[in-house]
C-alpha cells in the first residue's frame, strides 16, 4: 500500500510507507560490463524520516505494465475484475501490479494448473512433475506465469483463484550507501540490476528492474520507508579503526560509513577492500573512493577485480595477502564489517579470517576458529555482517 500525503512526517512505516521519488538514476557500470549496476538517489523530503549509516531503506516495487498485460491477456481477463484483499478492494490489474510477484510462478500455481488441464499428454505430464518437489523446482525455474500458460494453454482461473495461488510482493532492503550527515533528505542505493532472459523473453529481479526503469523526469512514486540496523553500526569511538570488506553492491554501506566519517572528522583509520569483475567497467565508485584515499580519509585500498587475470582473485585472497597488516590491526582494536553475498563471499572471508588467525597470529586451527568465532564476533563485538 502506498503512504498517502496527509499522514503525519515521522508516522512513516513499513505499514504506511512514504510516498518518495527517485532524483537521480545512473549508472556505476561501464560499457563492456557483463552487469548492470546503477546509483540510486531516493528523495525523501517533507517525510520527517531519518537514518543512520548501517541502516536500509525498504521499497514496494511495482510489477512492469506490460507483463501484467501479459498475463491478463494468457489468462482471457481484462483486468477490471474487482477483487477484495485484507478488506481493500482494488481492480485486479492494479493488485497484480503492486500485490504479487509476477516474474517467478508458485508451485501452488503450477499443481493447480496441472489439475485445471484437459485430459491429455499436456495434463499427464504436468501433474507427473508435481508428484516431485525437486523435479517441479527444476523445472520451474526461470519460468513466469506466462511461461507456464503458454506452455500449457487451455486452463481457465477465477480472479479470486488466481490471487489464491500467487506469491505476496514482500518489500526489498537495500543498504543504504548515503551519510545522513551530508545527505539527510536524500537516501543513495547501490542496486545491481537483475536481467535474465529465458522461454524467448527477457526477465528483471521485481525490485532492481523497477529501480532501473524508473525516470526522475517523469511522474512516478517510490514507497519507501527505513528499516534500522541492529548490529551494523559505526563504533562509538571516533578514533577506533575500520577493516571494511564490501565486494560488489556489499561496498554501499561502506561508501556511507567513510563519508559519514570524514564529515564528522573520525580520527579512526579506515581500511577498505572492495572487489568486482573487471577494474575497467566495474569499479563502483572509482573517483570517490580514490579522493577519499589521497585525503586520508581511506588510509589503506586494496581491490580484487576477479577477471582482469587468468587466475580469479576475490577480496578474500587480498585479505590473506596482507594477513599481517590485517592482524595487527585486528590486535590494536580494529571493527571488521562484510557486507554482501552470504552463500559464497560472506563464507568466503570468515574463513580467510580464521587463516590469517592461525598464520600470523599463531593460533593453532582451533583456536584460530575460536578467536574469529567466539573473541572477535561475541565477546568483543567487533565483527559485523549485514550479509544476504
Amino acid at each position: 500500500m502506498t503512504a498517502t500525503p496527509s499522514s503525519p512526517t515521522g508516522s512513516y512505516t513499513r505499514a504506511n510507507p512514504f510516498p518518495a521519488r527517485i532524483a537521480e538514476n545512473r549508472p556505476l557500470t561501464l560499457p563492456g560490463s557483463e552487469k548492470e549496476t546503477r546509483h540510486i538517489v531516493v528523495d525523501i523530503r517533507g517525510s520527517g524520516l531519518s537514518y543512520q549509516v548501517g541502516d536500509s531503506l525498504g521499497i514496494f516495487a511495482r510489477n512492469p505494465p506490460e507483463l501484467v498485460e501479459e498475463l491478463l491477456q494468457v489468462l482471457g481477463l481484462s483486468g477490471e475484475e474487482t477483487i477484495s484483499l485484507q478488506g481493500q478492494t482494488s481492480s485486479l490489474r492494479e493488485a497484480l501490479a503492486r500485490q504479487f510477484v509476477l516474474n517467478r510462478t508458485t508451485k501452488k500455481f503450477a499443481k493447480a494448473l496441472a489439475e485445471k488441464l484437459a485430459p491429455g499428454e499436456s495434463r499427464d505430464h504436468l501433474q507427473s512433475l508435481a508428484q516431485n518437489e525437486a523435479e517441479l523446482d527444476a523445472f520451474l525455474h526461470g519460468k513466469d506465469y506466462v511461461d507456464l500458460l503458454r506452455a500449457y494453454p487451455g486452463a481457465s482461473f477465477t480472479p479470486e483463484e488466481l490471487i489464491g495461488l500467487l506469491g505476496r510482493s514482500l518489500p526489498r532492503l537495500y543498504s543504504v550507501a548515503s551519510a545522513p550527515a551530508l545527505h539527510p533528505e536524500e537516501v543513495h542505493l547501490t542496486v545491481a540490476v537483475v536481467r535474465f532472459h529465458t522461454n524467448g523473453r527477457e526477465k528483471l529481479g521485481l525490485a532492481s528492474g523497477y529501480l532501473a526503469r524508473q525516470r526522475p523526469s517523469e511522474p512516478h512514486e517510490l514507497p519507501v520507508y527505513i528499516q534500522p540496523a541492529k548490529h551494523f553500526r559505526l563504533p562509538e569511538d571516533p578514533a577506533a579503526s575500520l577493516i571494511l570488506v564490501g565486494p560488489g553492491t556489499g561496498v554501499a554501506p561502506f561508501r556511507a560509513f567513510l563519508h559519514q566519517r570524514a564529515a564528522l572528522g573520525h580520527t579512526g583509520r579506515n581500511w577498505l577492500f572492495f572487489g568486482e569483475q573487471h577494474r575497467a567497467t566495474d569499479f563502483f565508485y572509482e573517483e570517490e573512493f580514490l579522493e577519499l584515499h589521497r585525503r586520508g580519509v581511506l588510509t589503506r585500498f586494496d581491490t580484487a577485480f576477479s577477471r582482469d587475470q587468468a587466475h580469479k582473485i576475490y577480496v578474500q585472497h587480498r585479505m590473506v595477502e596482507n594477513g599481517e597488516a590485517l592482524w595487527a590491526w585486528l590486535q590494536e582494536g580494529a571493527h571488521l564489517y562484510v557486507c554482501g553475498d552470504a552463500h559464497r563471499m560472506a563464507k568466503d572471508v570468515h574463513q580467510a579470517l580464521i587463516e590469517i588467525a592461525h598464520r600470523f597470529g599463531g593460533l593453532d586451527p582451533e583456536a584460530a576458529a575460536h578467536y574469529v568465532n567466539v573473541t572477535l564476533a561475541k565477546e568483543q563485538k567487533r565483527y559485523h555482517k549485514d550479509v544476504y
